[in-house]
């Protein structure tokens, strides 16, 4: 195996620095303060190309693979965004991008993708609903055919950039499940205007991640056309997963971003506060240790990251490696977060450090996009032989 870097993959690392560091953590926390989307940074993003890394040349894109895309938003992310701008990536080069490369239409593909690309459309997916959060084979949103196209009904919560999306993914159920032969069956995959007649949506008071609004969304009638159809009707189960797996690779790559940055904030403090006599506080094994043992958790879960996204490239299976990356980064960055601001003391308290946003932000991936608790589900079973335990 080899680990060096291409001179390709070198010099967009380069270029993910240089726009990152246009977007440094002030920008970030003014942002945050406004609960405001982050609209000049992904723009910069998608001009300088790196929206669209992973979708097709003649579409608009860079033609490169999710190693790449897992690259450019590590470095994104630490350059002072913390985890939220790999939410950015999750709505739009993956639950467009990815969806539409792989199960849309040539139209759809030529129509949305290099729109994508540039900036000038973006996406959000409609998956949770109140009662079907982790378990989304209960979805109870559906679709009843309405002469060529279907009819929607139903409601979802927590769902990203609702507002700011031009389209939504919406995941539904087509078949009744207590007439599908299992549960898998019946699930469908559609993508219609977020601003149609009979969709709506609220907003969530939320802690953090605060440039992206979280939204309970309502479909009253929506009327779907026949075109609007992501894959083949009734069988999305699996091409949903496609999606959710790729969902985990971004997010571990943002999370490993904000712990970067968050070892960084802590110890650039360390190396400068002095409270008893001439050693910085750096200095003390105490504050130093619990810094290092989080950098070789951040590294273990980068590893393990790259090799699911190069699975994800080679065709292969690819599902036990990005969930235990991101439980190994969601765990490590909510912990790396909060030992930088013990080491800052009261000031890590305070916005004007950064630590509390990246603190604030990065505890919502210990449960979402997938639980701790379903990932070690997943893993006892598909990797140990356990029996199925829920």
């Amino acid at each position: 195996m080899d680990f060096a870097l291409s001179e390709e993959q070198q010099m967009m690392i380069e270029t993910a620095r240089k726009v990152g560091e246009a977007f440094g953590p002030d920008y970030w926390r003014a942002k945050d303060a406004d609960k405001a989307f982050p609209v000049e940074c992904w723009q910069a993003v998608c001009d300088s190309g790196l929206a669209g890394a992973m979708l097709p040349e003649d579409l608009g894109g860079a033609g490169l693979g999710m190693v790449e895309v897992a690259l450019i938003i590590e470095e994104l992310c630490a350059a002072g965004a913390g985890a939220t701008l790999a939410q950015v990536f999750m709505l739009n080069p993956i639950f467009g991008g990815v969806s539409v490369a792989k199960y849309g239409t040539d139209q759809m593909k030529a129509d949305w993708l290099p729109k994508l690309c540039t900036g000038e459309m973006q996406f959000c997916m409609a998956l949770t609903e109140p009662d079907a959060g982790t378990n989304s084979l209960e979805l109870r949103t559906t679709v009843v055919p309405d002469g060529d196209g279907w009819q929607l009904n139903g409601q979802k919560i927590w769902i990203t950039g609702v507002p700011q999306s031009h389209k939504m993914l919406v995941v539904t159920r087509s078949t009744p499940i207590d007439q599908a032969p299992k549960k898998t069956h019946g699930i469908s995959l559609f993508m219609i205007d977020t601003d149609r007649e009979g969709v709506s949506h609220a907003a969530i008071d939320k802690l953090g991640t605060n440039t992206l609004p979280s939204s309970q969304v309502f479909f009253d009638n929506v009327r779907i056309e026949a075109d609007e159809l992501i894959g083949d009707l009734d069988k999305g189960w699996h091409q949903l997963l496609d999606v959710l797996n790729t969902e985990r690779i971004v997010t571990t790559a943002g999370l490993i971003g904000a712990g970067r940055l968050a070892i960084r904030l802590g110890v650039d403090y360390a190396k400068e506060r002095r409270v008893f006599g001439d050693r910085p506080i750096g200095s003390y094994q105490s504050l130093q240790f619990p810094l290092a043992q989080h950098w070789a958790e951040l590294e273990a879960a980068k590893l393990l990251n790259l090799k699911a996204a190069s699975f994800f490239d080679n065709g292969l299976p690819f599902g036990s490696e990005s969930n235990a990356a991101k439980l190994i980064a969601s765990q490590a960055t909510s912990a790396v977060a909060e030992q930088s601001m013990q080491v800052m003391g009261g000031m890590g308290f305070s916005k004007e450090m950064h630590v509390e946003r990246l603190w604030r932000d990065a505890r919502l991936f210990r449960f979402a996009p997938v639980s701790e608790e379903m990932i070690l589900n997943y893993i006892a079973m598909a990797n140990l032989g356990l029996p199925r335990s829920y």
